[in-house]
């Protein structure tokens, strides 16, 4: 943009702006430089021509001059008219103040001659001021007491207590102290003011119950299972010193700005007391105004229209400041308040709080909220069992089935609690299985573990402990807010006073200015009336409770405690366990019957609710009460902070520890004894289904004994999932009864098998080895988690196996009847001991995967503690080596019966050497020895069968066919002759014998029937020619030994003609 471009050329003679912008702008600068201009023409070929081109721009720009004087010719002129009108203006204006001069003059002489008289008149008309302001006060507050009554009414306490401490103050102003007219005012007011104070008393009173208009809405016991969660906005104390110790949660929340609006930083805030505060006349107008307005106007203009500026006014009011503090006077609290992101429960408490600083009642709150603790607290937790059996008894009728959430979500815990419970069986035919336990535990299914008593009183102690939980957090708060009031007192009149060491040892000087309220005496008042609840529910009297609770109550909630007494300190925070404590050690002390008349005699009604009372319930409490304290111990503030490991849990614990366990193992032991001493502990069933079943609810038939010990063991387990703190002393009681049953099962074993030839077999290192490598065994008990160890034993090693076996049990003949097991009932009793111990170890088994590190820790503890533990001949064991020795005795039992079996086919196959084969006619029969051995097998199949699973029946008898074919075999050798009828009657008793143990469900009949087809074959060898049976062996050289072998033709058969080198041609065939 060129700098003439803002000339005011017309449209018509717009070549002179295109003209005008070919000039250069050089000539338009500030300092002109002629020089370079002049030696251009001088020194150009063309001078005429240059000088024409600068005439022609002169011509141009003399035009463009002309435009512009005719374009601002008219505000020229009208420019010089104002300038002259402004000339003219400063003329008359210097005549007219010369003039002035003079007037002024002129009356300042006049003024000077009444000067005294105008005096006069200004001091009367200030005296006359004055006494209109005294009579404006004087009728202000004249209204003042039917104001504060109006306020209290509405319940703008704040409000009230304002207006009061401010007309208190303008009464003693020195113009209104010698009014007569208004002392009636001063006794209204010196009575409103204990009003208020009742009034704010009794509404905090409300409110620290959770009974207000603005009580707290806290998380409940229910929701602290994995961790304690806290608001971030849950309280915000005040205190005027940055170094008050305050609760952990409260100095998490604070903020810096909280912190400076109510003045903390610098203690700038002074509260308006009767005692002090410094108020001018101007301020006292004010404060009076503003009640006259609100009192008179605001109010009801609110009330009557809706639609005016007032209301509009008072609705965004109370979008910035609690509704109990719409019509206060706005100052520094109130300010503070505004700001704050406390919850409203939390400013209210702050706000009833700063109303008893104002009315100089700290001490008198305190004292009063003291004696009224534990009336209180004992009729809450009386009203909450009250109203808690009256909604049980409405959802047993179907009336209450709108029942509230407290309700509903201790409903969530029972299923909870029930989802935890150790892992059973469900029952299908659980008549016996519920018999036993009934006959044998010592509680009732009520006050078992899962039992309706149990989950009554676990749900009883959630409800009340979750309600004092909240009734404390509001007294911690409470608490907090006093005694820091009360030290601001404190430092107000005392400015120089050295501040004490926050230790125990100041909780008393502490508690005096509060009027002996503090955090730790609430705590220990609360937990005194909790630990009686519970000692009602568990009936357990403390015998030290003689001293009266309430009385110590009132005590140390005195107004002037004796400053020498610093002892008291500690009563006021532990006193209501120091007896708790004396339970254990203080007997015949007195009982609970020397309660002051104040307190209700009739207990908390807890039986209304419980279905059973007693000692048992101790697990259904132990839980709630955790969570209780560690609740309890997120809300404490620092130096309150070891009260936390004390109190309630404590005294939980000793009574778990030195009550409940040493009865619970009294009662489960003698239960445990009665159980496996009873005549028909170890007696096997006697009506028991034809086959096995793997269940015990459809028939299993597990000895009543085992059976008893089982579910004890696991009623036990079932007390220490209730309270995991003391699951390693209740794992050593398990492991004391699994040990004291063992050793009645192994009696009983050793009744059924003394002096008898198979226990000592079984009992031999070589017989032990050769049924270890035995591929029978495969099929013995073994642990639940580990597969089955296969021996990998060959086929040729087997048999092998199996002959040696056999051979051994052949170099015991003559075998003795009495050295057997002739009665079939001990053999039914090992079948069935076997199983049981099978099921005990199995279950015990299961257990020890749910407490599988419970001993360890409990000896890990003793060993941190330095307890030394009572040596015993015996090592401590843990639960999976009880697992090794109830089978490895399960394992015997079945190895007796399975020698037994085979012993018993020796003891009737043994006749075959005795015996002459030389019969006259085919027999149509059997041997009489093979009839009653192959009757006994039977008979001992159908009594077994109904006390062990198949597998291990199939073990049983499976060693019979081995045995019997080997025994057969090896009786030629012993036989002088035989013909063809007694070939055929020994091929007829191995048919005998075959289908016998074909019969047996669970036995291999392919190997059976291999077995004795080999007997057969082999004396069915004893009809051929020689020379037939050099061609058998030629081609069967390995169906048997030399040994055999050369049997066949050393026995005399009718009929037969066997060559002398028979036995040396049998040889170079062997050897070939």
């Amino acid at each position: 943009m060129g700098i003439f471009d803002g000339l005011p050329v017309p449209p018509d003679k717009s070549y002179l702006r295109e003209e005008l912008s070919r000039i250069d702008e050089s000539w338009a600068a500030a300092r002109f430089d002629s020089l370079p201009h002049v030696v251009r023409i001088v020194t150009s070929k063309d001078r005429a021509g240059e000088i024409q081109a600068l005439k022609d721009q002169s011509d141009i720009i003399e035009d463009v001059v002309d435009e512009v004087v005719h374009a601002y010719h008219s505000g020229f002129n009208k420019a010089i008219q104002n300038y002259s009108q402004i000339l003219r203006l400063f003329s008359e204006s210097a005549e007219t103040i010369a003039v002035l001069k003079t007037d002024l003059a002129e009356a300042k002489k006049c003024l000077g001659a009444r000067n005294k008289q105008l005096h006069q008149l200004w001091y009367r008309s200030v005296t006359l001021r004055h006494i209109i302001s005294l009579l404006d006060q004087i009728e202000g507050i004249a209204k003042v007491p039917a104001r504060i009554e109006r306020l209290i009414a509405e319940k703008q306490f704040y409000a009230a207590v304002q207006l009061h401490v401010q007309s208190a103050l303008m009464l003693e102003r020195e113009g209104l102290q010698t009014v007569g007219a208004l002392q009636d005012v001063r006794s209204e007011l010196t009575k409103l003011r204990g009003v208020l104070f009742y009034k704010v008393l009794e509404d905090l009173h409300a409110h620290l119950y959770n009974k207000g208009d603005y009580r707290s809405h806290s998380s409940s016991l229910l929701e602290l299972d994995d961790e304690i969660s806290m608001s971030p906005t849950n309280a915000v104390a005040y205190s005027a010193n940055v170094s008050q110790p305050v609760s952990r949660r409260t100095r998490l929340l604070k903020s810096d700005n909280q912190v400076d609006a109510y003045g903390l930083g610098d203690g700038s805030y002074r509260a308006s007391t009767t005692d002090g505060g410094s108020f001018d006349g101007r301020d006292d107008e004010v404060m009076l105004q503003h009640y006259e307005i609100a009192s008179d106007e605001y109010i009801p203009s609110v009330r009557a229209n809706g639609g005016d500026n007032i209301l509009k006014e008072s609705r965004i009011l109370s979008r910035q400041i609690p509704p109990w503090l719409s019509l206060a006077t706005p100052d520094e609290f109130l300010e503070a308040v505004k700001k704050s992101d406390a919850p409203l429960h939390v400013k209210y408490f702050q706000t009833m709080v700063e109303c008893l600083c104002k009315l100089g009642k700290i001490a008198a709150a305190g004292a009063i909220i003291c004696q009224r603790l534990r009336p209180t607290i004992h009729e809450i937790i009386t009203s909450k069992i009250k109203g808690h059996a009256e909604l049980e008894n409405l959802s047993k009728l179907g009336i209450g089935q709108t029942a509230n959430s407290t309700t509903t979500t201790l409903r969530y815990l029972k299923e909870q609690m029930k989802a935890n419970q150790l892992p059973k069986q469900n029952w299908e035919n659980g008549i016996l299985v519920t018999g036993a336990l009934l006959a044998v535990s010592p509680v009732s299914p009520v006050m078992a573990p899962t039992g309706a008593a149990q989950t009554a009183a676990r749900e009883l102690l959630v409800l009340i402990l979750d309600t004092v939980a909240k009734i404390f957090e509001n007294h911690v708060l409470v608490g907090e807010l006093l005694e820091s009031k009360a030290s601001q007192q404190v430092d107000k009149n005392n400015p120089k006073a050295i501040v004490p060491d926050l230790h125990w040892n100041t909780e008393m000087e502490g508690s005096q200015v509060t009027g002996g309220y503090s955090i730790g005496f609430s705590l220990a008042v609360l937990q005194s009336e909790c630990q009686q609840l519970i000692c009602e529910v568990l009936r357990a009297t403390p015998e030290a409770a003689s001293a009266d609770a309430a009385v110590q109550t009132a005590r140390l909630a005195s107004k002037n405690p004796s400053k020498e007494k610093r002892g008291g300190s500690e009563d006021s925070l532990t006193f209501a366990f120091r007896f708790t404590d004396a339970t254990m050690s203080i007997p015949n002390q007195g009982g609970w019957s020397k309660k002051s008349p104040n307190m209700l005699q009739e207990g908390y009604g807890s039986a209304a609710v419980l279905p059973e009372q007693g000692i048992y319930l101790a697990a259904a409490i132990y839980r709630p009460v955790v969570q209780f304290t560690d609740k309890v111990a997120s809300m404490l503030p620092y130096k309150y902070s070891q009260l936390g490991n004390d109190g309630l849990l404590a005294f939980v614990e000793n009574f778990v520890k030195d009550h409940f366990l040493p009865t619970m193992f009294v009662d489960y032991r003698k239960s445990v004894q009665q159980s496996i001493s009873s005549p028909a502990a170890f007696r096997p069933r006697a009506h028991t289904s034809a086959s096995y079943t793997p269940y015990v609810g459809k028939g299993r038939p597990v000895l009543q004994g085992l059976l008893a010990v089982d579910l004890l063991v696991k009623e036990v387990l079932g007390w220490a999932q209730a309270m995991p703190k003391f699951a390693s002393e209740l794992v050593k009681y398990i492991q004391a009864f699994l040990e004291r049953a063992y050793e009645r099962c192994r009696t009983s074993y050793m009744e059924a098998v003394l002096e008898k030839q198979s226990y000592m077999l079984v009992g031999r290192h070589d017989v032990e080895s050769l049924m270890r490598l035995d591929p029978a065994s495969e099929c013995l008990p073994n642990s639940l988690d580990l597969p089955i160890v296969y021996t990998n034993v060959s086929d040729a090693n087997a048999v092998e196996v199996e002959t040696q076996l056999s051979d051994l049990l052949l170099s015991l003949r003559p075998i003795k009847q009495e050295n057997l097991i002739h009665d079939g009932n001990k053999l039914i009793l090992l079948a069935s001991l076997s199983d049981s111990l099978e099921y005990v170890a199995d279950s015990i088994e299961r257990l020890g995967k749910i407490f599988p590190t419970a001993c360890v820790q409990g000896e890990e503890k003793d060993s941190r503690q330095g307890i030394r533990r009572r040596e015993t001949s015996m090592p401590a064991k843990d639960l999976m080596s009880f697992v090794d020795e109830y089978r490895k005795l399960a394992i015997d039992c079945l190895k007796v019966l399975r020698i037994e079996m085979q012993l018993e086919t020796v003891f009737h196959m043994q006749e075959m050497t005795s015996r002459e084969y030389m019969d006259d006619q085919d027999a149509e029969e059997p041997d009489d020895f093979i009839i009653s051995l192959t009757a006994l097998i039977t008979r001992r199949d159908e009594e077994i069968a109904p006390f062990v699973v198949g597998i291990k029946r199939s073990y049983i008898f499976g060693g019979i066919c081995g045995v019997a074919a080997h025994v057969s075999i090896k009786a030629l050798a012993d036989m002088k002759s035989i013909n063809l009828f007694g070939i055929q009657q020994i091929c007829r008793n191995s048919i005998a014998l075959e289908q016998t143990l074909v019969a047996i469900p669970s036995a291999d009949s392919e190997a059976t029937q291999l077995r004795l087809d080999r007997v057969r074959t082999y004396y069915e060898l004893l009809n051929m020619p020689f020379e037939a049976l050099l061609a058998f062996i030629t081609e069967h050289e390995n169906l048997f030994t030399a040994e055999e072998y050369a049997t066949l033709l050393k026995v005399h058969v009718t009929g037969r003609e066997v060559p002398a080198d028979a036995l040396d041609r049998i040889s170079d065939i062997l050897l070939r």
